[in-house]
């Protein structure tokens, strides 16, 4: 289990709720997740809703699963504070990130 972060890698999902994010296949030009991670490898994520008016994002801690599917062991920052955000159905844009705040770090 390492920490893994990478450039140009995102995927998109239809995950609904608070639980794990299945993520759904590389955006055009883009990498997936499992290009470069192994089960138990952790890595900084965003998400971000896709749709006109819908405010829901988190960035966070995630922890990459078989399956291709991403936990999201530490919430830092989003539409729902340091918490997880309940997300509604529609797309979503998941992406590995440098949080702003792990540069001061």
């Amino acid at each position: 289990m390492a920490f893994i972060l990478k450039d140009r890698v995102k995927e998109n999902s239809t995950t609904t709720g608070t639980g794990n994010i299945s993520l759904g296949g590389a955006a055009a030009t883009f990498d997936t997740f499992q290009s470069y991670l192994s089960n138990g490898d952790t890595t900084f994520y965003a998400i971000a809703h896709t749709s006109s008016g819908v405010n829901e994002w988190e960035v966070g801690l995630g922890t990459w699963n078989t399956g291709n599917t991403l936990s999201r062991t530490t919430v830092l920052a989003g539409s729902n504070g340091t918490s997880a955000v309940d997300f509604s159905a529609g797309t979503k844009d998941v992406f590995m990130t440098l949080p702003a705040d792990m540069l001061l770090h």
